[in-house]
């Protein structure tokens, strides 16, 4: 297996156990540079900033990862690597059996499109099927309907494959005729902050407001940035005004993004709004086969099954998982079991959670349900506060593996049987309540982004 394989098997696993934004922003476009005979590991970063913050930050994940694949790695190394400079493995590992297989893409640089997001590899089930059937509209009518598009979900649930795949695909049907641009926020606001400071400004107005399909990823991330959210507010006007194309995702809905400025929120929700919301085990069983399919690799029906029962969080959790478990099988050359796969799974989940402590699961689910965390901890039996309770007894047992009487005497030293009690009613009614396993999703992957 090559150096190149190797570290995009790792950013699978590696991406589980940090937030969305913090990967995005500092190991993205990271890459493996050179493994020495010493067993030192050379890793390329972009930047000085990324190469102390990633070294201070996530030195130990990231060398727990690698050593987990080959056990031969015993330092690495941070190196800054100029962009233009060829960022090409300088070594390779050798493997017993076959390699997995990488395909290799490159982003367009003129769009930001990568072309590895399109419809049809875009599993479709009832937790997208709005968005879905929204993308396919505006691609018929650039515009013309539903403009702006505002897609909102979240962490992990496939709203950068659609906004992406859109572009792809007015860019294939009119035949590169219709300009698309495609950036994420965070870039959006870097280059506002460079131009005012290289007094280049209409560059950026130029860049953004000459084209005729406008994408912006996670636009939550310019809530509270003035200079970034004015420039952009213009820009979104002079777009719309010209019947261009403005398609928006986030992390939630525009009344949910506190920062945002009330003109632009009210821009965002006069076009049409669609959420997609946490898979089922059917469209999460879909998603396991495509992506078996995409790179040409095969699981028994069982284990994707397991799979699919036991990854609930978001679509790239069972892509990260899926890659480990392809790893294991092709890669070390071992015959896989359901309870094999049990154990593999259980331990990517508990490193995900290793860093999370009682606190903050009570902490987020009491943000959640907009209540007090004094009120899970205390004795009251009005309503609102029994099922946020009742939840949080259910995810300390599940994500801490707490025991019964540890629970109970973290929740206001009540007795083991109520612990017991509310852990059962809520792992009965999960896999019934549509409703109840949406909130409990969501508040694991608040918990994990402040992990």
């Amino acid at each position: 297996m090559n150096l190149d394989q190797l570290w995009q098997t790792s950013l699978a696993e590696i991406e589980l156990q940090i937030s969305r934004t913090n990967f995005l922003t500092w190991l993205k476009n990271s890459r493996l540079i050179e493994k020495k005979e010493s067993g030192e590991i050379s890793i390329g970063l972009a930047s000085n900033f990324a190469k102390e913050w990633v070294q201070n930050k996530y030195q130990k994940i990231i060398f727990e990862v690698l050593k987990s694949h080959d056990d031969s790695i015993k330092k690495i190394d941070f190196i800054v690597v100029n962009q233009k400079e060829n960022l090409s493995p300088k070594n390779s590992l050798p493997v017993d059996g076959q390699q997995l297989e990488f395909l290799e893409f490159k982003i367009d640089a003129e769009t930001g499109l990568h072309p590895r997001y399109t419809l049809d590899s875009f599993v479709v089930g009832s937790s997208n099927e709005l968005a879905y059937a929204a993308a396919l509209a505006i691609i018929k009518n650039v515009g013309k309907k539903y403009n702006p598009f505002f897609i909102y979900g979240g962490t992990g649930l496939g709203k950068t494959h659609l906004i992406q795949a859109i572009g792809n695909e007015i860019k294939k049907s009119y035949k590169n005729k219709i300009a698309v641009k495609y950036v994420h926020s965070e870039k959006f606001v870097n280059e506002v902050v460079s131009a005012i400071r290289n007094k280049r400004m209409e560059d950026i107005k130029k860049k953004y407001r000459d084209i005729d399909v406008l994408i912006i990823d996670d636009i939550q991330f310019i809530g509270g940035k003035e200079r970034s959210e004015e420039e952009f507010f213009h820009t979104f006007n002079a777009l719309y005004e010209n019947n261009k194309q403005i398609i928006v995702s986030s992390d939630r809905s525009p009344a949910a993004i506190p920062t945002l400025h009330e003109r632009l929120r009210s821009r965002f929700e006069g076009g049409m709004a669609a959420d997609i919301v946490y898979p089922d085990f059917e469209m999460r069983l879909a998603i396991i086969k495509t992506k078996l399919q995409e790179t040409q690799n095969s699981l028994s029906e069982e284990i994707c099954q397991t799979i699919a029962s036991k990854v609930q969080r978001n679509i790239r959790e069972i892509e990260g998982i899926l890659n480990k478990i392809i790893f294991y099988q092709k890669v070390k050359n071992v015959e896989l079991n359901t309870k094999a796969v049990e154990e593999i799974i259980d331990n990517v989940i508990r490193q995900s959670t290793k860093k999370i402590n009682p606190s903050q699961i009570i902490k987020t689910t009491a943000d959640f349900f907009e209540i007090s965390p004094e009120d899970i901890i205390n004795h009251s039996r009005r309503k609102g506060v029994i099922e946020p309770r009742q939840i949080v007894v259910f995810l300390l047992r599940e994500m801490l593996g707490m025991s019964y009487p540890d629970i109970g005497e973290k929740l206001g030293k009540r007795d083991h049987t109520t612990a017991i009690h509310s852990y059962g009613k809520i792992a009965r009614e999960i896999n019934k309540n549509h409703s109840l396993n949406q909130k409990i999703l969501l508040i694991k992957e608040l918990i994990n982004e402040l992990a």
